[in-house]
């Protein structure tokens, strides 16, 4: 590996773009062979992608150096209504930067080569995230209280990008051992307006403190409280940081047919995201104080994943894989625990968000048919579990897709090229919400969601 090569990765970062919510926060597969079997791969080769799920897996791959380049591109459609009203909110309809979709994309990058029985790669690859942009004059911009327009933004933007470290080491003819070191770089954007009854809800819980509490209690008249967190640009965010992720995986050949893997992606160590933020209070006559400051978004992690798959080789063309998932959302995603202190004064308000997500499992399903020597047909399908309780749903952070339908194919035109294309389509999934405090209960919501991801990919063999 050479320092070209990372450099030429670092550079690519620059020009990553968010990711729309698929799988909770993750993509539904890393990679166009992955996403094109339902997700599944962790006991197949998906060529260099492997190292972003079971690292064991890069010991399939063909001999020899090679280069990886993809693009992820992420298609939200995400509507929130009103039920009080029938008022709709679109998002992605009022983009007003470069950053903010309908078409959100993350490209890809990795180099691959083998010394013996030893497979090392180094790539950066897209986890996962969330992107909307509802703009500033939906509903979801006006108080309840008093239904004062206030001209503020409501939208988000996450985006986990990982650059691995992996290796693999074939131990014999049946067994392969894998791991990786990853750097994680976590960002995010968010614009997101409280009515006055949403935080009186949540001081009431005991979710909000500090030293500014009293000062925005005491304006009169208070209609709400908006954070804005945003960097308007095409890569970072409002708040960002970083830290570092980890996978151990295996495969092995039960038989000449039938393979299995398991692989272990251990819960990221990142930095509190830290930025510049502006707190404004709002009042029944729209009249808006801002208070600039810092801010810090608390232990915000990725979660634990246990994954376990099978691939078989049923004839000489066609072979099937099927995976199962648990992922651990219960240990990272209680609460959205949000830090502000103002400028000048010092003076600080903490917030809680509840979140409460559930760990969830998620079961993929895939087939390969080798249609001749140059072509490569592939479906897939995945369910997972629901992550999110409806009654802490919040507009802005979408997280409640659960099945996908998949397909795509390969083309090589020659010993060493290779095309590659994954296509998956993530039903509709509809949630309600009427409840405080991530909804105001004066105007319940029902969020639809649905999605459209696409995956191209091209590998060179040296």
């Amino acid at each position: 590996m050479k320092y070209p090569i990372v450099t030429g990765l670092l550079v690519l970062l620059m020009f990553s773009n968010g990711a729309g919510a698929t799988n909770v926060f993750n993509l539904e597969g890393f990679g166009p062979v992955s996403r094109a079997l339902g997700g599944a791969g962790a006991a197949h080769d998906i060529g260099a992608a492997g190292m972003m799920y079971n690292p064991a897996t890069l010991g399939l791959m063909e001999d020899g150096p090679g280069l990886y380049i993809g693009l992820d591109l992420i298609g939200t459609d995400i509507d929130t209504v009103n039920q009080a009203t029938g008022e709709k909110a679109k998002s992605n309809k009022n983009s007003e930067s470069n950053n903010r979709g309908p078409i959100y994309y993350a490209p890809q990058l990795a180099y691959t080569n083998n010394v013996g029985n030893l497979t090392l790669g180094v790539g950066a690859f897209a986890q996962g995230g969330l992107g909307t942009e509802f703009g500033k004059t939906s509903f979801l911009s006006r108080t309840s209280t008093n239904n004062v327009d206030t001209g503020l933004d409501n939208s988000s933007r996450l985006l986990n990008l990982r650059i691995p470290f992996a290796a693999a080491y074939e131990v014999n003819d049946r067994l392969i051992v894998g791991g990786s070191v990853d750097a994680v770089w976590t960002q995010l954007n968010l614009e997101l307006l409280l009515d006055v009854n949403q935080v009186g809800a949540l001081a009431g819980d005991g979710r909000v403190s500090g030293s500014l509490v009293p000062t925005l209690l005491a304006i009169p008249n208070l209609s709400g409280a908006h954070f804005s967190l945003t960097k308007n640009d095409i890569v970072g965010g409002g708040t960002e940081g970083w830290g570092l992720g980890g996978k151990l995986g295996f495969t092995y050949q039960i038989t000449d047919t039938t393979r299995i893997g398991m692989a272990y992606n251990l819960e990221t160590h990142v930095e509190d995201l830290s930025g510049r933020a502006v707190l404004t209070a709002v009042d029944n006559n729209n009249n808006q104080i801002p208070l600039s400051g810092k801010i810090k978004i608390r232990d915000f992690q990725n979660p634990a994943q246990l994954s376990l798959g099978v691939s078989h080789e049923i004839n000489e063309q066609l072979t099937v894989v099927a995976d199962y998932n648990r992922v651990f959302w219960k240990d990272v995603m209680k609460d959205i625990d949000i830090g502000f202190v103002q400028d000048g004064t010092g003076d600080n308000i903490d917030i809680l968000l509840p979140q409460n997500y559930k760990d969830i499992n998620l079961y993929s399903i895939g087939a390969e048919y080798q249609y001749t020597q140059a072509w490569i047909f592939r479906a897939g399908f995945s369910h997972s579990d629901q992550a999110l309780r409806s009654n802490l749903l919040f507009a802005v952070i979408p997280a409640q897709l659960q099945n996908h339908l998949t397909g795509g194919l390969a083309y090589s035109w020659s010993e060493n090229s290779t095309f590659d294309f994954g296509l998956s389509y993530a039903f509709e999934k509809s949630m309600n919400n009427a409840s405080l405090p991530n909804t105001d209960s004066a105007v319940p919501i029902k969020s639809s969601h649905r999605q459209i991801n696409a995956v191209f990919g091209y590998s060179y063999r040296f």
